[in-house]
């Protein structure tokens, strides 16, 4: 990830690899970039919110995340007046805690992701042996050192969230920011009328009902731990928990994952599933499926963990340093005046929106994981990018709903797993008639070194119309590979362009060039017996 620049605004790194770059969404939706003191709308405004000088701003956004700080910056571009609220910077979230970057940069994908490369080494070196080289000693991790130079990098990351916001034409507020009425917003005890309010307030991390919860951590912590444990207990079974069970693994800490279900990954494809945490315990993981928390306390020193399994009695775990309550996110839309201006929340707390991003309230607009649509930040990013062009841009502008079809995700565990488009189980569901190609395979670097790691690529084709409509990787770079193939299934890919395609060789992502024969056939949703 490199930084750039583009028409005088500087890219992040997580800009560039989340989402679309500002000169791609210049090329694509005519935005023009200039100084704050000659900035000037570009086209005819959908909305003509720039002339009304009865507002202090024409755009507030409350939130200084990935998809808030995309809004307000692509609305000052096209000449609105734009103002942005964020709380004060520390790695972990509160009432009264956030900081410039949000969730993504400060205590989610990218520490997390710094975390994986430090991880990453552990396997580097064992595959090191197979290949001839002598490791005298047993390498160790700093872990100081580590944590102080993430530590350093984040709050650089966060710094140039503003000061990009900033050149931009916007202005940014340090303070909590609360909503008086439909125009009015209030920061650090001073109100402003504003024409558009946008929400983008982002998640924060549950705990549940466990008795001893608060001696548990969740994920903001973890991720800025002073020591490194070296006996761990993290729960739960969806990406988060995954990935963390990976990391600490590869850290050499002993680690515990305990989840309720037989398999982890519910709601990704289930071969994929099945797959996946069968090479987690090839890497060694020591994992308890099935298995629920009951309580936690403090014994000698340190935490003694109770759990009740689905069959079978009680059983406890002494001796362990921390617990990480990996289960689960709700959206922060508490005591910031939501309910009060009107604004409709579902029944999971987070905000109804309409195709546009609009609420219940028609001066107010939300967009990212407060909405409870798809929790990824370049959704975030698209979400905001999207409510720009619908308030401030172009009449003719083709990029003002956001497009929520065929999103790519990835689980950074170890190996990776990332999909894009239907699971076989949801193809029954919707297609009823589909093939599905699968390969499984022990990976060329792996060969000379450790046999057992394999790596899992699978298509789901549309019998009738030929068309991938489903793409699963497990594996090393999954993430890497799926990316690419996202963009041609968005594109419309059949599964003849794939057979036609020359494989890069020898690579992993040959195998979805080369998947000749169907594993299986479905019709009308059933499995057919070839």
């Amino acid at each position: 990830m490199q930084r750039g620049k583009q028409d005088n605004v500087q890219i992040t790194p997580q800009e560039r690899s989340s989402c679309q770059a500002l000169s791609i969404s210049r090329c694509l939706f005519g935005l023009r970039t200039t100084g704050r003191s000659s900035r000037q709308p570009t086209g005819t405004p959908a909305d003509s919110a720039m002339t009304d000088q009865k507002y202090d701003y024409d755009f507030f956004v409350i939130g200084g995340g990935s998809g808030g700080v995309r809004a307000a910056r692509v609305a000052a571009q096209f000449g609105a007046k734009v103002a942005l609220c964020e709380l004060k910077l520390d790695a972990i979230s509160t009432d009264t805690t956030g900081g410039m970057g949000g969730t993504c940069v400060l205590r989610g994908c990218i520490p997390k992701k710094f975390m994986v490369y430090a991880g990453d080494f552990e396997d580097e070196m064992k595959d090191a042996k197979g290949y001839g080289w002598s490791i005298p000693q047993k390498p160790t991790l700093n872990w100081k050192t580590f944590i102080g130079k993430k530590r350093q990098e984040l709050e650089r990351l966060s710094g140039l969230y503003k000061k990009n916001l900033e050149s931009a034409g916007g202005h940014c507020f340090e303070g909590r920011g609360q909503i008086i009425d439909k125009h009015t917003i209030r920061v650090n005890e001073k109100d402003y009328k504003v024409k558009h309010i946008c929400v983008a307030t982002g998640g924060r991390p549950s705990k549940p009902p466990v008795e001893g919860k608060e001696l548990a951590v969740v994920s903001d912590h973890v991720l800025d731990l002073d020591d490194l444990p070296k006996k761990m207990v993290i729960v739960g079974g969806g990406y988060i928990a995954c990935e963390q069970a990976c990391i600490f693994h590869s850290l050499g800490v002993e680690t515990h994952f305990v989840f309720r279900q037989d398999y982890v990954l519910r709601g990704f494809d289930q071969e994929c599933r099945e797959f996946v945490q069968q090479q987690y315990g090839v890497h060694g993981m020591i994992m308890h499926p099935e298995n629920s928390p009951a309580k936690i306390e403090k014994a000698d020193g340190k935490l003694k963990v109770t759990f009740d399994p689905k069959k079978g009695d009680k059983w406890t775990l002494d001796g362990v340093d921390t617990v990480l309550m990996a289960t689960g996110r709700h959206p922060l839309t508490s005591n910031i005046g939501l309910e009060e201006a009107g604004v409709k929340l579902d029944e999971k707390g987070g905000i109804v929106v309409d195709k546009h991003s609009k609420t219940s309230v028609d001066s107010i607009w939300s967009v990212g994981d407060v909405t409870n649509r798809i929790p990824l930040t370049p959704v975030a990013r698209m979400e905001g990018m999207c409510l720009a062009h619908h308030l401030f841009g172009p009449k003719d502008s083709k990029t003002t709903t956001p497009d929520h079809d065929v999103v790519a995700s990835v689980v950074f565990s170890t190996p990776n797993m990332a999909s894009v488009g239907l699971s076989e189980e949801a193809a029954a569901q919707e297609i009823k008639d589909f093939e599905v190609f699968s390969s499984t395979f022990t990976p060329l670097k792996q060969s000379l070194s450790r046999k057992d790691v394999k790596c899992l690529t699978k298509l789901i084709v549309d019998s009738k119309s030929q068309k991938v409509v489903g793409v699963h990787m497990v594996g090393a770079e999954a993430a890497e590979i799926v990316q690419g193939l996202a963009a041609a299934i968005k594109a419309g890919i059949t599964k003849h362009m794939l057979d036609i395609t020359v494989g890069l060789h020898p690579t992993s992502a040959e195998e979805f060039v080369t998947m000749w024969a169907p594993k299986r056939v479905y019709k009308n949703g059933k499995e057919s017996k070839q």
